[in-house]
Parts: structure tokens; sequence; C-alpha cells
């Protein structure tokens, strides 16, 4: 499948002008210097959807509640976003996170740990499991996947993977979980977005925190990874 090349224009229509994208990220190249960007945002319409934000532990990025005492489901909420194998760094937006580390480090395969879950049981939006993975180990290469209901009968998954060129600097490929705002939500469609990635990662979490919709975004993060591997995490929540 195609990627969609033009990133102002992507980002315009899908990021800046559209009021609920939901959950999304991008695997990406600095424009400054040789350094990967992992970037991560998560809204909500909802007060549950609300009470949560981003937190930082070593090389992992976790949601956890703003207030636990206002958690009526953690299972679609709290879950690590970005971890690490050796070479090899995981994003996604869901507890599908766990299940491909884990998977990987068993000898397993990033397909094959996604076949063993579904998208999100929450109807009438089934909301899509979206999950990336970036190799560093030789070549530099980028895996997306997104799991969604079956149009026909939502009880089931339908499952694509991507294998896109991996980006030039300044550029990123994104995958988000809704195409816009909705009751119920619509799913993304189509083939993957390049984005931009300009400035350094300070200047990249500000330019997406500015451009989600104001009353939705929750919390946006950055994971820098130097050459060499060493990588670290920046964040801006809004509770």
């Amino acid at each position: 499948m195609g990627i969609s090349q033009m990133p102002s224009e992507n980002f315009e229509r899908h990021i800046v002008s559209n009021p609920y994208p939901g959950r999304g990220f991008i695997i990406g190249r600095s424009s400054v210097d040789e350094a990967w960007l992992l970037v991560y945002w998560i809204m909500g319409r909802s007060t549950h959807s609300r009470n949560r934000k981003f937190t930082v532990e070593g090389s992992e990025l976790r949601t956890e509640p703003v207030d636990p005492a206002q958690v009526e489901d953690p299972s679609l909420i709290i879950y690590g976003a970005m971890k690490e194998l050796p070479g090899i760094y995981l994003i996604t937006n869901g507890d599908q996170t766990q299940t491909i580390h884990d998977a990987l480090q068993n000898g397993g395969t990033f397909d094959s740990a996604l076949a063993t879950r579904e998208r999100e049981p929450d109807p009438p939006n089934y909301t899509p499991r979206i999950s990336g993975m970036l190799e560093l180990k030789g070549h530099p290469s980028v895996t997306l996947n997104i799991l969604k209901a079956n149009p026909i009968n939502p009880v089931f998954t339908d499952g694509t993977t991507f294998h896109p060129t991996a980006p030039s600097a300044g550029l990123g490929i994104c995958l988000t979980t809704y195409a816009g705002d909705g009751n119920p939500l619509p799913n993304f469609e189509g083939d993957p977005l390049v984005m931009p990635l300009d400035g350094a990662p300070d200047q990249i979490l500000q330019t997406y925190w500015d451009a989600l919709d104001a009353e939705n975004k929750i919390s946006v993060a950055v994971k820098r990874i130097a050459p060499g591997g060493r990588s670290d995490i920046i964040i801006k929540n809004r509770y």
C-alpha cells in the first residue's frame, strides 16, 4: 500500500483542522541531527477518557490516572505506550505494547504478536489498535499495524501491516485511531500519513500540542533516540 506524501497538507487536514483524530503516533527522523523520533498523543471526549496523563519511567512512556478514584475501567486507558528492546523501539495506543514486547523477547514477531489481539471492545466505536515498531539494528526500518473492526461484522477484526520506506530527515509516518469526530467515531481509513517533524524535540512537542484540538487534547510526548540508541522522553500534560 502507498503512503500519502503531502506532509504539510496532511498536517493541516488531519491534525490542525480535525477536531478528533483521537490517539495517534508518528515514527520519524529529526530535521536537526541524526536522531530518530517517536511522537505520541492522546485525546478524550468523556470525563473518564480525560482523567489521565503521561508519565515517564526510564525509557518507557505510560499513561496514568490524574484522579485514581474516578477510574471506572483502567483496561483501555492505562497502559505502556512506548517500550524498548535492544535496537527496537515500540509505540502503540494500548496494552498491545506489552504483547509485542513479550513476543519479540521470546522469538516471535511483530505480526504474530498482533495476530493474538483484536480492536478495542468499546462498541459502537470499536476503536482501532494502532502499533508501530522502529528497528535500528542494521538498516533502519519502520513497521506499522492497525487492527480495526470488520466493516460487515464488527465481531471480527481486520489487521493491516504497513512496511513503508524509512522516512527522510524532518518527516515521520503517522497513524491515528479516528478520521474525525462523530457518533460513532469514524475509524482511520487508508494508508499511513507522512507528517512534518521540524525542529528540536521540544519544538515538535509544542507544534503538535498547539495543533491538536484545544477542547479534546490531553497529552503529547516526544521520544528522541540518539545515534547509539540512548533515548529520552519529554511530555506535556493538560491535567
